[in-house]
């Protein structure tokens, strides 16, 4: 059990390092068509302190401004607002990303044609650019979603922080299968009802409490340590399923963002989810074979190293927290 707890820090450590390591967050590419061959354009672009990447959006050449660029820098990025005229249209033409082939990043694209059509592309270096579809293939929609679903909740630190106060916390296979089930079924539920409208809630209020499970797990970490069998402990799948439902709100709010294409939401929607799923159980294989690995070099562990992770963990929550509930008065 020492071990375990043991790699519950070394995989904390590996996340946090890999976050890291990317360049930057990947830029975004927002285009609203508003008239015919009138588009409105968002880009943005992150920046590092005061400087910006490199990225240039590059359009057909056909196409010409039509309304001035007007700039701005909010949340560590560069927001660019403008508007292209393209009198032949932008269909069966390739628009692309100068630059991106020197990064480390991604660029996300959401393209929204006047007839309602709606394209989602991840651009990358190897591939920095994309043909605009008329209508994009049942593929390319269940493509797209799925990988922004994997990326989304391996990136997500504190969705991730909260499932592995779980498989600390829980023991057995089969309570912790029923663990993990009750946490997804949960946040699929609230993911699919905020995404489709029938339910809201505001964003700022979901992510300061999603903070608050995790520290609640870490405490009953220790509590169990202590030998006080706490909630989680006993009933490890309710309390997984009560916060898998906040957990849910929080993927809505990211695909809030890049939005669903109008002819393909069920089936961006099923795929996303499936992608978070995924990105999911990857990450709790990862983290059992890594465990498995350590068990088998037989090292003797001081006995206060149990401690490390659990407080690892409610200090980096309790700091979420404290930040995402000073946020309601900033």
């Amino acid at each position: 059990m020492k071990l375990f707890r043991l790699l519950a820090l070394i995989s904390l450590l590996a996340i946090a390092g890999q976050s890291a390591a990317h360049e930057v967050r990947p830029a975004y590419l927002e285009m609203g068509e508003t008239a015919q061959g009138t588009w409105n354009v968002l880009w943005k672009v992150p920046m590092r302190g005061e400087m910006r990447l490199a990225l240039y959006v590059v359009f057909p050449e056909h196409c010409e401004e039509a309304a001035p660029v007007s700039s701005y820098v909010a949340s560590a990025s560069l927001i660019q607002r403008w508007a292209i005229r393209c009198d032949d249209g932008l269909v069966g033409h390739n628009i692309g990303i100068d630059g991106l082939s020197k990064t480390l990043t991604d660029v996300l694209v959401r393209v929204q044609q006047l007839d309602g059509v709606t394209q989602v592309v991840r651009l990358k270096p190897s591939q920095p650019w994309f043909e605009v579809s008329a209508t994009p293939t049942k593929t390319e929609v269940a493509g797209t979603y799925f990988v922004l679903g994997v990326e989304h909740i391996l990136g997500g630190i504190d969705h991730l922080l909260f499932v592995l106060a779980l498989l600390i916390i829980v023991k057995g296979w089969k309570r912790l299968v029923a663990t993990v089930t009750a946490f997804t079924v949960a946040h699929s539920i609230t993911l699919a009802a905020a995404t489709l409208g029938f339910v809201h809630v505001p964003g700022a209020p979901v992510e300061a409490v999603i903070a608050l499970s995790i520290l609640f797990l870490a405490t009953e970490i220790v509590h169990a340590r202590q030998g006080k069998a706490g909630l989680a402990e006993q009933w490890p799948w309710v309390v997984a399923f009560t916060f898998g439902l906040l957990h849910g709100f929080g993927f809505a709010g990211a695909l809030s963002q890049i939005g669903l294409p109008e002819n393909s939401i069920p089936l961006a929607l099923f795929f996303f989810n499936v992608g978070v799923e995924a990105g999911q159980l990857l990450f709790i294989a990862g983290v059992f074979v890594v465990w498995t690995i350590i068990k088998r070099l037989n090292i003797q562990w001081p006995d206060w190293a149990w401690a490390v992770p659990a407080y690892g963990i409610g200090a980096v929550a309790a700091y979420w927290t404290i930040e995402r509930v000073a946020g309601f008065w900033a």
